[in-house]
């Protein structure tokens, strides 16, 4: 199996170095906005006119010429710059994003290099194109033949990601089948009755972070003060990412290592934490009950949680199926009977028909497992039954 694996360091350049970086980031930013803008120009003269990597690439020697400063920078990362563009364009044509923005200094600062990188790991560091050897922190091993390097400024750090391919042999995985409900109160109950805790690091860092924001709107905007009070919020929220990242990559990977077929459910996050506000004609009702539940929903990350598991499982030769959550909380899975007076609280399931007590989330979970056999049954037996009907067409073609 072909393995596409990413590994990422925190970067310790010196002065020389990061100004570089910074140069190469306002180029691809500069061309990346240049690009976006020419684009935009060419629609309006006409509807038709649809995004053209080749042509824009084709303008880049005429912008160099243009603003002789461009030379400067590593004729890949501004290639990788128009890439990034196309690949925005199609999501918002595919209806998986917004029309791209303008980018802005500061924010999201990156450079990609597809060739030409070198990595020396016994000597802890890693050759730039046009920047020079530079030094990382070295914490794992990398392997793999290496595909592009990225490079990126987060909170006044730089930081490399290191993409790489390998070949893995097949795995066999570990354990049977699992089915996990997702979760504020326990992040993920699996049918054997196991569950995992929530981090809340958002929830448990929010005074502290109310603190910090309190005291950037006492500051001037766009002053010295402002900035300094701006780059400490902005910390504290990289801190909290990296908890819950990391907190997600120990429970992922632990799942994983232990079940073969894991079952969840097919939640669309960005429609259970809409706003309950409404509008001036219909206002909401519990609007700040809805605010706390959709803040409490967020911090959990429950999308990131499934992509994790996601590719840990196929790594290990695993498999992730989704299933419908409908009625997976009302379902006595005794009985079968559905109704919403069988989950009397948030945390206890009662059925009303047959009286049968328990956990609510671990009866989301068992009926969630059982949702998930029958949809692959069902796969299977398509599956089994379009081979059977492709023999049969074969059987008569040779007849004939």
């Amino acid at each position: 199996m072909l393995v596409r694996k990413a590994f990422k360091f925190e970067l310790m350049p010196n002065g020389a170095h990061v100004r570089k970086m910074k140069q190469f980031c306002g180029c691809a930013r500069f061309v990346f906005n240049k690009a976006l803008a020419w684009q935009n120009e060419q629609y309006q003269a006409d509807n038709s006119v649809k995004f053209s990597y080749t042509k824009i690439a084709n303008l880049l020697p005429s912008w160099k010429s243009e603003f002789n400063w461009l030379k400067d920078c590593q004729a890949q990362v501004l290639q990788q710059s128009l890439k990034d563009l196309e690949s925005a364009f199609r999501n918002f044509f595919a209806k998986r994003s917004d029309f791209p923005n303008f980018k802005k200094k500061g924010i999201k600062d990156s450079i990609r290099f597809p060739q030409n990188t070198k990595l020396e790991q016994h000597n802890n560091r890693i050759y730039l194109p046009k920047i020079g050897w530079v030094r990382y922190r070295n914490s794992r091993q990398v392997v793999g033949t290496i595909k592009n390097v990225t490079v990126s400024q987060k909170c006044n750090k730089w930081y490399v990601s290191i993409q790489t391919e390998f070949e893995q042999p097949d795995q066999t995985p570990n354990g049977g089948e699992v089915g996990i409900d997702m979760g504020v109160v326990r992040l993920a109950t699996l049918s054997n009755g196991q569950y995992f805790e929530p981090s809340n690091s958002y929830k448990k860092s929010l005074p502290k972070l109310a603190k910090l924001q309190r005291q950037m709107s006492h500051k001037t905007k766009f002053s010295n003060n402002w900035k300094k009070a701006k780059a400490k919020v902005s910390k504290l929220h990289f801190s909290i990412a990296n908890i819950r990242r990391d907190y997600l990559h120990k429970i992922s990977a632990q799942i994983s290592q232990n079940h073969a077929i894991v079952y969840v459910e097919d939640l669309k996050v960005s429609n259970m934490s809409k706003s309950a506000k409404g509008n001036s004609e219909h206002h909401g009702k519990n609007v700040k009950q809805k605010s706390r539940l959709n803040r409490s929903i967020l911090d959990q990350s429950w999308y990131e949680f499934r992509r994790q598991l996601d590719y840990k499982l196929l790594w290990r030769g695993g498999h992730l199926i989704t299933v419908d959550p409908r009625n997976t909380s009302r379902t006595c899975p005794i009985c079968g009977h559905i109704s919403k007076d069988n989950r009397k609280t948030q945390a206890q399931f009662e059925c009303v028909d047959c009286g049968f007590a328990a956990n609510a989330d671990e009866v989301g979970a068992i009926n969630i497992l059982r949702a998930g056999r029958a949809r692959l049954a069902c796969e299977v037996n398509d599956a089994v039954m379009s081979s059977a009907a492709g023999t049969h067409r074969s059987d008569l073609a040779e007849c004939c």
